[in-house]
């Protein structure tokens, strides 16, 4: 199976494209990341430290403190693609973060898009 290109582009390539997506709309930074934090299990030292270090997206997936369970949860479409329906769990992941974030960017409130 070839590598995705995704997964060896960093994670603070695209992080400023989640935040500025979000703040378009009224959202904060703050807010991406608690959704990375939920997502991952990195705490707010860690996840900049990984964006300091430029960390890829496979390392950024494979090495997180715990994927939320509750990630299961997360259903829909990011790029005509069904989330729930992706089976390569790297690029499940992205897509669940991807996701996440259009969630923020159409104002849903942080406790359904935490699935709490």
């Amino acid at each position: 199976m070839t590598k995705h290109r995704i997964f060896t582009t960093s994670v603070a390539s695209v992080y400023p494209h989640y935040v500025t997506k979000a703040e378009k709309k009224g959202r904060t930074q703050a807010e991406v990341d608690e959704i990375i934090r939920w997502l991952t299990g990195y705490s707010q030292k860690e996840l900049g430290a990984l964006l300091k270090r430029q960390t890829d997206f496979e390392t950024f997936f494979a090495q997180a403190p715990r994927l939320n369970p509750a990630r299961a949860l997360i259903k829909g479409t990011v790029c005509g693609v069904r989330v729930e329906d992706i089976e390569e769990p790297t690029m499940q992941a992205i897509r669940y973060l991807d996701k996440l974030i259009d969630e923020l960017a159409k104002g849903r409130p942080m406790e359904k898009i935490l699935r709490a």
